[in-house]
C-alpha cells in the first residue's frame, strides 16, 4: 500500500530501509559493543585480583620485615594498592559501557517483537486504564498484555507512559492532532534520538514513579526565608567560632571564647534538627531521580537531537529553559546540591559538620534558592518530557509500520471513510483489511455473518484505529477520514455474582452509559462512536430487537455514528432499524468433503454488502459431534 501524506502541511521523509533490517544490523552491532566490552571486564576483574593481591602480599611483606628494609615491600604495597583503586574506577565504567550496549540490544530486540506482534517478548506495561475509560479500554484492548501501549511500548518514564495512556483515552482536537502528526512525521526517522530517549527512560522506569511529594517541595515555599534569624545565625556564628579560635591559636584570645562559640553552634544544632531534617527529607531522597530526569531532559540538546526539524523541537527546548537555562543543566545543580546534603547521612560526619559549620542549614539554604529559582518549572518539564517521549513512542510505530496511513481528522464530516483498514494488534500475516464506512449521521453500519467470521475484530479495528487517530499517531489503513469522534463501546459485558449484577443487568447498564456518553459528546464538539457487539444477547429475539430499535433510535437522534454486530437477522426486519441500517457481512465456506486434519469451515475475513447469507451455528455443534 502506498503512504498517502498525513496532512497537507507534512511533508513524508524519503523512503527508508526496512524497518526490520535496520534494526537487526543495529542489534547486531550493539551485540559486538557489549561483547568487546565484557571481554575487557574480563580483562580488568584479573587484573584487579592480581593488583588487588599483590597490595595485599606487600602488607604481608611489611608486616613479615624484622629488622630488615620494609620500604621496597611499602611501595609494592601502595603502588598495586593504586594500581587496585585505578582499575576499579575503570571497571565500573567498562561496566556502565557494556550495560549500555545490552540495553541497545534489548531495544532492538523489543522493537522486532512490537512489529512481528511477538506479545510474548514484550515487558507488560504496568500502566492501568483510568476507572471511567475502563470498559472502553478491555474492549478495545487499549491496556494490559497485547494491548496498543504494549505495541507503544517506548515510553519508559513515569511521565511518558502516564501521557501516552492518557493520550489514548482522551482523544485529542483536530488541530493538536495535527501537530502531533507534524512532530511523528520528523521524530519517526529519528532512529538515533528516539532510541537515546528510551534508554534514558528505561533509568526512570525502576525508580519510584511517585514524584508529587518531590513536585509539592518544588512548588512550595521556602522555609528558611522565613526564619532569617536562623540563616543569619548559621553564616555568623561559625564565621565568629573559627574567628576566635584562630585568634586563640595565635594567642590574642583565650581558648574559653572559641569553645564557648562552638559550644552555641552546637547547641543550635541540635536545637534545629528536627525542623531541618523535615526540610531535608522533602527533597534529599531524590538524587537518583533528578539524575535520571537530567540525563533523559538531556537527549534534546544531544547530536542526534539537531537532526530533527527545529519547528519540532525547538519550542520543547523553549519550554525546558528557565531563566536561559537548560532544564538538564538546572537538575545538574539541585543533584550536586544533593550531594552536598548526602553528608547529613553519616552519623559522626554530621555531628562534626554541624557543630563546626551548622551544615544542614546551609544545604537546606543551597536547596532552597534552587527551589525559588528553579521549583516551579519542573512540573512542566516533567510533563514536556512525557510528550516527548508519548511523540517518540507513536513515532516509533510509523517507523515499524511506514504502509500505515496517517488519518485526517475533519471538523464538518458526517462520516468515518476508511480503505484498506485492519486491526492494528494482528500480525501483519494474519490481518486482513477492508473498506468500511460508517455514516452518514441517521444511519448505522449493520455487521451480520456467522460465528467467528470476524465481525467483532471488525469493530475493534474500527475502535482502535480511531483511538490512534485521535492520540496522533498513524493507523492501520491506507487512507482514513474522520470527525472528531468520541469512542464508547459494548463488546465484553461480564456479569457480576459479588454485585448482584446479572449479565442482562451488565448489557442494559453499559448501554445506557453508551447513549449517555453520546449526550456527552455532543457538549464536547464531537460525534459520538458506539461499537456494540450482539448487544442485549441476555434476552430473548422479540425483546431485544424492540429495545435495540429503541436504542439506536436515540443515538440517531443525537447524530451518533456507529456499527453493531449480530447474529440475529431479524433486527434487519424492524422498520426502524431497516430504514438506518447499512448492512455488511462476513461469509464462511463450507468443506463437506474435508479429511481429517483438514479445516471443514474456512474464512476470508472480507467484507460484503449486504446481510448474511448463512449462519454456522449448527454446522459447529456437527463438527464437534455435539449434533
Amino acid at each position: 500500500m502506498s503512504r498517502p501524506a498525513p496532512h497537507p502541511a507534512i511533508h513524508e521523509p524519503a523512503a527508508a530501509a526496512d524497518p526490520a533490517t535496520v534494526l537487526l544490523a543495529r542489534r547486531q552491532r550493539f551485540a559486538a559493543a557489549a561483547a568487546v566490552e565484557a571481554r575487557r571486564s574480563l580483562r580488568l576483574s584479573w587484573a584487579r585480583f592480581v593488583s588487588g593481591g599483590t597490595a595485599v602480599a606487600g602488607l604481608f611483606g611489611v608486616l613479615a620485615t624484622a629488622g630488615g628494609d620494609p620500604r621496597p615491600w611499602a611501595w609494592m604495597a601502595g603502588g598495586a594498592a593504586a594500581v587496585f583503586a585505578a582499575l576499579v574506577l575503570l571497571h565500573e565504567r567498562v561496566v556502565r559501557a557494556e550495560r549500555r550496549w545490552q540495553q541497545l540490544v534489548t531495544i532492538q530486540e523489543e522493537a522486532l517483537a512490537r512489529r512481528e506482534r511477538r506479545w510474548r517478548d514484550l515487558p507488560v506495561p504496568a500502566a492501568a486504564a483510568p476507572p471511567e475509560h475502563r470498559d472502553l479500554a478491555r474492549d478495545l484492548q487499549l491496556f494490559g498484555p497485547a494491548s496498543l501501549l504494549q505495541l507503544l511500548g517506548s515510553a519508559q518514564s513515569p511521565p511518558g507512559r502516564a501521557t501516552l495512556s492518557r493520550w489514548l483515552v482522551e482523544p485529542a482536537s483536530a488541530a493538536d492532532v495535527a501537530g502531533r502528526q507534524q512532530a511523528v512525521v520528523a521524530l519517526a526517522p529519528a532512529l538515533e534520538l528516539r532510541q537515546s530517549l528510551e534508554l534514558a527512560g528505561r533509568e526512570l522506569a525502576a525508580l519510584d514513579p511517585d514524584v508529587e511529594p518531590f513536585l509539592a517541595w518544588a512548588e512550595g515555599e521556602p522555609r528558611l526565608a522565613q526564619r532569617p534569624v536562623l540563616l543569619w545565625t548559621a553564616r555568623l556564628l561559625p564565621l565568629a567560632a573559627w574567628s576566635t579560635a584562630a585568634a586563640a591559636f595565635a594567642g590574642i584570645l583565650p581558648a574559653a571564647v572559641p569553645l564557648a562559640l562552638f559550644t552555641a553552634t552546637f547547641a543550635v544544632a541540635n536545637l534545629v534538627a528536627p525542623w531541618l531534617e523535615e526540610g531535608h527529607d522533602r527533597v534529599a531522597a531524590r538524587e537518583r531521580e533528578m539524575a535520571a530526569y537530567a540525563a533523559a531532559l538531556g537527549v534534546l540538546w544531544s547530536p542526534p537531537a539537531a537532526a530533527v526539524e527545529a519547528p519540532v523541537l525547538a519550542p520543547l527546548r523553549t519550554e525546558l529553559s528557565a531563566a536561559g537555562v537548560p532544564a538538564p543543566r538546572r537538575l545538574g545543580v539541585l543533584q550536586r546540591r544533593l550531594d552536598l546534603a548526602d553528608a547529613r547521612r553519616s552519623g559522626l560526619l554530621r555531628l562534626l559538620l554541624g557543630t563546626l559549620l551548622l551544615w544542614d542549614v546551609h544545604t537546606l539554604s543551597m536547596l532552597e534558592r534552587w527551589q525559588a529559582h528553579s521549583g516551579r518549572h519542573v512540573r512542566r518539564w516533567l510533563q514536556v518530557l512525557g510528550e516527548l517521549e508519548a511523540l517518540a513512542a507513536l513515532a516509533g510505530l510509523s517507523f515499524l509500520e511506514p504502509e500505515w496511513c496517517f488519518p485526517r481528522l475533519e471538523p464538518q464530516a458526517d462520516r468515518l471513510r476508511a480503505e484498506a483498514l485492519a486491526h492494528p494488534l494482528l500480525p501483519p500475516d494474519q490481518r486482513v483489511a477492508n473498506d468500511v464506512t460508517v455514516g452518514p449521521a441517521g444511519t448505522f453500519l449493520l455487521v451480520t455473518g456467522s460465528n467467528m467470521s470476524g465481525k467483532s475484530t471488525l469493530l475493534r479495528a474500527i475502535g482502535v484505529d480511531v483511538v490512534l487517530a485521535q492520540a496522533g499517531g498513524p493507523v492501520c489503513a491506507r487512507s482514513l477520514r474522520l470527525p472528531p469522534l468520541r469512542p464508547a463501546t459494548s463488546i465484553l459485558v461480564e456479569d457480576s455474582l459479588a454485585e448482584g449484577v446479572s449479565f442482562f443487568m451488565a448489557e442494559v447498564l453499559r448501554v445506557r452509559q453508551v447513549v449517555e456518553a453520546a449526550e456527552a459528546a455532543e457538549h464536547e464538539g464531537r460525534r459520538l462512536l458506539y461499537l456494540l457487539d450482539e448487544v442485549l444477547r441476555g434476552t430473548n429475539s422479540a425483546d431485544r430487537r424492540v429495545a435495540v430499535r429503541e436504542v439506536v433510535a436515540r443515538l440517531l437522534r443525537r447524530g451518533a455514528l456507529g456499527a453493531i454486530s449480530t447474529h440475529d437477522l431479524g433486527l434487519a426486519e424492524e422498520q426502524a432499524l431497516r430504514q438506518a441500517a447499512v448492512a455488511v457481512h462476513f461469509r464462511e465456506t463450507l468443506h463437506p468433503g474435508a479429511g481429517p486434519g483438514e479445516p471443514a469451515m474456512t474464512f476470508d475475513y472480507r467484507l460484503r454488502p449486504g446481510l448474511a447469507p448463512t449462519a454456522n451455528a449448527l454446522r459447529l455443534l456437527e463438527m464437534f459431534g455435539l449434533r
